[in-house]
């Protein structure tokens, strides 16, 4: 008797450890979250058409053909069946075109950068919605978001209303971080001197969790924040409240909060310093710097002067003032432009980026 509740306590704990895990990638509350979860769903159900057979034929086959089994056929001169070759070839090979499909298409509709044309599986998104632009940043060891439209700010805090497409504008300060919030979309890459772009939208009410998928030293592991999908009038509120409480965020402020901290409180700020997520990525908000794409753009020009110049030597032959590509954005220089013309070599990089 003992003995057997022993057993049945053994197999039981582990969906006794299993039921404190959440899920949350699996039961997403945004709809981004919801589509990959099912992706993964799918993809993995498609893989187990050919690994459950593949195990249950190992397991049956060691069986039927174990050394004491004398019915068993014993045919030592067999080897070939076209049967069987296009059954063991033909059924992976539709599984992986399946996949392969599958990805193709979803990769598509799930690109972070593509606008979103649907609410959830049910609401379509009217063109006439503009989405909620939120700038994040992300810093040495915490989240800076910014709200362009309502004019705040905060530190540590990031609040949406839900059904209300969101588009997230996303750099970092200093080092490569990832942006991730496992209820609303997948993990996006925040990288310095680099704009990139996330499309979501939450459907669900309540508090989740966001961090950085990336290590970024010392603070990484406390580099979290709470996200809030509260109703559009409980937003707006929101919005009121923190322009009623002040503080602005200026360029020198933000050359403080630059500096690195370890679990830093929720701040707010109920004013921003205009254009200064553009300084951030440009990596000019120290006013004494110059701004990557004013370098870039004076290189650009610089360039283009000096293959005017040099085709202009030869009659008859017309000179491209673009560049010797021909292509407006192209930054090579002549082969007589001194050292000091030489274009940024950070910005093909930068260009391909953006």
């Amino acid at each position: 008797m003992t003995s057997s509740i022993t057993r049945r306590a053994l197999v039981l704990m582990p969906l006794a450890l299993l039921s404190g895990c959440n899920m949350v990638v699996m039961n997403a509350s945004g709809d981004i979250a919801r589509q990959q979860g099912q992706l993964v769903v799918t993809s993995t159900l498609l893989m187990l058409l050919i690994i459950i057979p593949v195990i249950a034929l190992t397991v049956l086959f060691a069986w039927r053909y174990r050394q004491n089994n004398k019915a068993a056929k014993y045919e030592p001169d067999w080897d070939h069946s076209t049967q069987l070759e296009l059954v063991i070839w033909g059924a992976p090979l539709l599984i992986i075109i399946a996949l392969g499909l599958l990805t193709w298409i979803s990769t598509h509709l799930l690109d972070p950068y593509r606008p979103l044309q649907r609410i959830d599986e049910t609401r379509p998104l009217r063109a006439d919605v503009k989405p909620l632009e939120v700038q994040v940043v992300a810093l040495d060891w915490k989240w800076l978001f910014i709200y362009p439209e309502q004019g705040v700010a905060t530190i540590n805090e990031l609040v949406t209303p839900i059904d209300v497409p969101v588009r997230f504008k996303i750099t970092a300060s200093t080092v490569m971080n990832s942006f991730y919030i496992p209820a609303l979309a997948g993990q996006i890459y925040a990288m310095p001197g680099m704009d990139t772009t996330l499309h979501a939208v939450m459907n669900k009410t309540g508090v989740y969790e966001g961090f950085s998928a990336n290590y970024s030293g010392a603070g990484f592991s406390q580099m979290r924040f709470k996200y809030h999908g509260v109703s559009d009038a409980d937003f707006q509120a929101w919005v009121a409240k923190t322009r009623a409480g002040g503080g602005e965020l200026t360029r020198a402020g933000y050359m403080a909060l630059e500096k690195p901290t370890v679990a830093d409180p929720v701040k707010r700020y109920g004013k921003v310093t205009p254009a200064l997520y553009q300084a951030i990525v440009n990596r000019c908000v120290d006013t004494a710097a110059v701004c990557m794409n004013q370098m870039m753009a004076a290189d650009n020009a610089r360039s283009g002067k000096s293959i005017v110049k040099r085709e202009g030597a030869h009659p008859g032959v017309e000179a491209p003032a673009s560049g010797i590509t021909g292509n407006a954005q192209s930054t090579v220089p002549s082969s007589d432009a001194p050292p000091s013309q030489s274009p940024n070599p950070m910005k093909s990089h930068h260009d391909r980026a953006h």
